[in-house]
């Protein structure tokens, strides 16, 4: 059985009381129940997952520039890419309790939708596009960095791991030390469906490959093939 909630509302302690209730419907109608009820006058959630998408990225790079002025725009890409990620974005639909209001179509109650984590990711991003159309910038800002405190506070943590050193940066602190040019990129190899991209880069320090990465953005490829390449100098 669903937990009751406010139509107008979202739990706390992330709790936000909507002027426009209608806002919060859209943001959890999945398209689903509105292609089974054909002539509805219902609005499912794919303008306002768009939307939140854009706001949530922008208030996650915000975040980050201003918290970690020290990293390089490749590791702030990086730690991004972990916070807004589909598996992330879920997880804190699932501490909302998302899954349980959002507004399924028959097909996908019987597959369990409401515990996919691409629905429940989609929902918290037009959940925070709805936030932000009824409450503006400022209170879509502390809704968002609310729901997503404990992943914050993951990345903080990785800081301090060897997962999140900057090892481009590493790598060219290196060569300048050593008074060797500037270390150069290279994608090698790109495949995959565009949704799911796969990388592979070279690293050249003096003409020579002095390193080789994979991974799903070019970024995240530089930073492994960065990581071997200093490997390799140390040893």
């Amino acid at each position: 059985m669903r937990p009751a909630a406010s139509a107008d509302a979202l739990p706390p302690p992330f709790e936000y009381h909507f002027t426009n209730p209608a806002l919060l419907e859209e943001a959890l109608t999945h398209k689903s129940f509105v292609y089974e009820r054909k002539g509805s006058a219902r609005v499912h959630n794919e303008r306002l997952e768009f939307l939140g998408d854009a706001v949530l990225s922008l208030l996650i790079s915000e975040y980050l520039a201003r918290r970690y002025p020290q990293l390089s725009e490749g590791a702030l890409s990086k730690l991004k890419a972990t916070l807004v990620s589909e598996a992330s974005l879920a997880q804190a639909a699932r501490r909302l309790q998302l899954g349980a209001r959002v507004k399924l179509g028959r097909g996908e109650e019987r597959t369990q939708g409401h515990e996919k984590n691409s629905i429940l990711a989609d929902a918290l991003e037009a959940v925070i596009a709805a936030v932000y159309l009824d409450g503006g910038l400022e209170a879509s800002r502390a809704f968002t960095l609310r729901v997503l405190d404990p992943e914050l506070g993951q990345a903080a943590a990785s800081q301090g791991a060897p997962g999140g050193e900057d090892y481009k940066t590493r790598l060219q602190e290196w060569c300048q030390k050593d008074g060797l040019p500037l270390p150069q990129y290279e994608v090698v190899r790109e495949s995959g469906p565009d949704h799911q991209k796969s990388f592979e880069v070279v690293v050249r320090v003096k003409g020579e490959v002095a390193g080789e990465g994979r991974g799903s953005t070019k970024k995240e490829a530089e930073q492994m093939a960065a990581q071997q390449a200093l490997t390799r100098a140390a040893g």
